[in-house]
């Protein structure tokens, strides 16, 4: 007996499931599990390259030179454009950073006739058949690293001064204080907000299917506007969203006791 059967007879016999049609659910299933696989990886390297953004961000952010001629220039090439990045990303909505950066930065950068990155025939291919992932990863790794950003940034500034000092003292210079000393500290305090600044991003990857990206909202998407059907698919994601989401909720817990047990990062 294969799913449409099954759920036939379930329909036969339980009432409450008479008009609850799964069989469209089923028929698409690979492309729900292609729109799985889309929005965990793009999740997965928004993540990974927006927590790189944060850490050097958030130490750009509370870069200071107190004395020297290298005090205004500090402030003017490195905080302030450290604070207007992350004010803009913070302060817009990732829905229209998304169009934005679909329709108007990325035709400039990857452009056939004169992108400023890529051009030529590598650029045509890219559009035709990368477009929408590049665009959307872009937009939701600089929507990620702005908030993860503040994130280190609280973190760092959560550690005592004296560690600062102390570092100091020995020799060491900003970054060296911030890769050896501050930053292993903070991240057990950084790590709850990371996990959920990861969750969210799960969810608001959603939002890249309004570019045309296969992910899980555009399968849904698909399957409603092929039946004129609207409860079946967007509980469907509604459900496997939530599941990866409590899965996500899990590993950060689990990761908290880790270094809460051990003492530190490992």
């Amino acid at each position: 007996m294969d799913f449409i059967q099954f759920w036939e007879r379930v329909q036969q016999n339980v009432p409450l499931f008479e008009h609850f049609r799964l069989q469209m659910i089923w028929e698409y299933r690979e492309l729900f599990v292609e729109g799985v696989k889309m929005t965990l990886l793009i999740t997965l390297l928004a993540v990974v390259m927006g927590t790189l953004i944060g850490l050097v961000m958030g130490m750009a952010r509370l870069a200071e030179v107190r004395h020297g001629p290298w005090k205004y220039p500090v402030k003017l090439l490195v905080r302030w454009p450290s604070t207007a990045y992350v004010t803009f990303f913070r302060g817009t909505p990732l829905f229209v950073q998304i169009l934005l950066i679909h329709f108007a930065l990325m035709p400039l950068l990857v452009h056939p006739g004169d992108g400023l990155l890529i051009s030529g025939e590598l650029a045509s291919t890219l559009r035709q058949d990368y477009g929408a992932f590049m665009s959307g990863l872009v937009a939701l790794t600089l929507n990620a690293g702005a908030y993860i950003t503040e994130i280190f940034r609280a973190g760092i500034q959560s550690i005592a001064k004296g560690q600062f000092e102390a570092s100091r003292s020995l020799g060491m210079n900003y970054w060296q204080t911030m890769r050896f000393i501050i930053v292993p500290q903070a991240f057990r305090r950084m790590l709850p907000p990371l996990g959920n600044e990861a969750i969210m991003l799960l969810k608001d990857s959603s939002l890249v299917s309004a570019i045309g990206l296969t992910e899980l909202a555009y399968a849904a998407r698909t399957v409603a506007g092929a039946y004129s059907r609207y409860w079946e698919p967007y509980l469907a994601i509604s459900f496997v969203y939530l599941i990866l989401t409590l899965l996500m909720a899990w590993g950060v817990a689990w990761l908290e006791k880790h270094f809460k047990a051990s003492g530190g990062i490992q």
